[in-house]
């Protein structure tokens, strides 16, 4: 039996991220082998490969491909990582870290994505991620710390609650600046004498809200 094709969107979904680029192997293998198409809402099935941020439930988005791409080659990740990430969304993004890494902890706000997140990676196989329903500025004690920290929304400034919860030559992500306008990437790295700053790139992200939301 000859294997299926591969659509010609997702072949041009895979050029792209490369021309503009993506040149870590095992990101470029993880992006190839999420169905993207899972992660996004039925109406948008046939749009999922192309670059750009689609909308989900609760008014939130799940992020263009070349941004969750580039955000995940920049945390530098290695298999025995633990990683955790605020803001599950329809649960792409951490499908995607779960074929890099040891273990995924993402918290979501909203009770309907974080359950909705829970089903589709339960359903897909995607057995090391644990997603919670909290306060992405809070997360929890007994959850511990983390080789690496991923936020994807946009946050005014990176809480020090977060940064605390790095190990030693830990790295967080997050897109920093204004609610309602751009953002950059900031990189953080934990070094023996504090935390090292990098900016990298322009972005939008929906905003990261405190607490856990009322309703949805």
């Amino acid at each position: 039996m000859a294997a299926p094709q591969t659509p010609p969107e997702k072949m041009m979904f895979q050029l792209a991220l490369r021309r503009r680029g993506i040149s870590d192997r095992a990101v470029l293998r993880a992006m190839e082998e999420v169905p993207r198409e899972a992660f996004v809402e039925k109406g948008d099935a046939a749009h999922a490969y192309r670059d750009s941020a689609l909308g989900i439930e609760c008014g939130q988005t799940i992020s263009q491909p070349f941004v969750v791409a580039y955000m995940t080659e920049q945390l530098g990740l290695q298999k025995h990582h633990r990683v955790l990430e605020i803001g599950t969304g329809s649960g792409y993004q951490a499908a995607i870290l779960s074929k890099l890494c040891r273990e995924v902890v993402s918290i979501e706000r909203y009770r309907t994505l974080a359950d909705g997140a829970r089903k589709r990676l339960k359903t897909l196989g995607y057995d090391n991620v644990e997603v919670i329903l909290g306060d992405g500025f809070e997360p929890p004690e007994n959850l511990g710390t983390f080789d690496r920290i991923i936020v994807t929304a946009a946050m005014e400034k990176i809480p020090e609650t977060l940064l605390e919860r790095l190990e030693p030559d830990g790295v967080l992500i997050a897109p920093v600046g204004p609610h309602h306008g751009i953002q950059t990437l900031i990189r953080v790295s934990r070094t023996e004498t504090g935390f090292d700053r990098k900016e990298l790139v322009d972005v939008r992200f929906v905003p990261a809200l405190p607490g856990i939301a009322r309703e949805l």
